[in-house]
């Protein structure tokens, strides 16, 4: 069941991610900072990044969900499967 976490700007949002369409699979939350904002927003390693700000990763390059992460105007808001 997908789960929507927004995330108060700016960055940084404390968090990394791994895979994505290069990589063959699915973009996911792969570290989370202590104390960070991905932390306080309940991210956590292993979840799967389905959507940023309303846009799919299903065919995203991992360098294309690094950069929309980073340049995400004021709030950030991902939608993730556990």
């Amino acid at each position: 069941m997908p789960v929507t976490v927004t995330l108060p700007g700016p960055a940084p949002w404390g968090f990394r991610i791994s895979g994505g369409r290069d990589f063959g699979k699915p973009i996911t939350i792969s570290k989370v900072t202590e104390h960070g904002k991905a932390a306080t927003g309940d991210l956590r390693p292993g979840d799967v990044i389905v959507t940023i700000n309303g846009e799919s990763t299903a065919e995203m390059l991992n360098v294309e969900a690094q950069k929309k992460i980073k340049q995400s105007p004021g709030q950030l808001r991902l939608e993730v499967e556990r």
